[in-house]
């Protein structure tokens, strides 16, 4: 992937369906504003991820899709639970976890797979 601002772009689209699903689903902050105030904390989480791993250098390493992961959903449910005082029920830590792992981690593991491929 020579665009490297296109895996961030990728990631960034993948959070924010993660919390539009979310609010879809259960009915709640599916206005513009709602879906901002939700979307944030995690993307705060996605933002520090990507700096705290230097993912711009290798930015569709599965290793990296790991660290992204990890960060956005762990950094994004402290803030969402101490600077938005917002809910982070047990369920919605285990669905946060598995959807933003296969999306975030799932594409890279996708795309390294097509690569591996394309070299046999």
């Amino acid at each position: 992937m020579k665009n490297r601002g296109l895996p961030f772009t990728l990631d960034v689209a993948l959070v924010v369906l993660f919390v539009f699903i979310g609010t879809r689903n259960h009915n709640t902050d599916q206005d513009a504003a709602g879906i901002a105030s939700t979307v944030a904390p995690f993307l705060i989480g996605l933002i520090v991820g990507w700096i705290g791993t230097r993912a711009w250098k290798k930015p569709t390493a599965v290793a990296t899709g790991l660290a992204v992961w990890i960060s956005t959903v762990t950094v994004g449910m402290l803030l969402r639970h101490f600077a938005w005082d917002r809910g982070t029920a047990g369920a919605f830590i285990v669905v946060a976890t598995i959807f933003n792992a296969f999306t975030l981690v799932g594409w890279r593991v996708a795309q390294e797979n097509i690569v591996s491929r394309r070299r046999s």
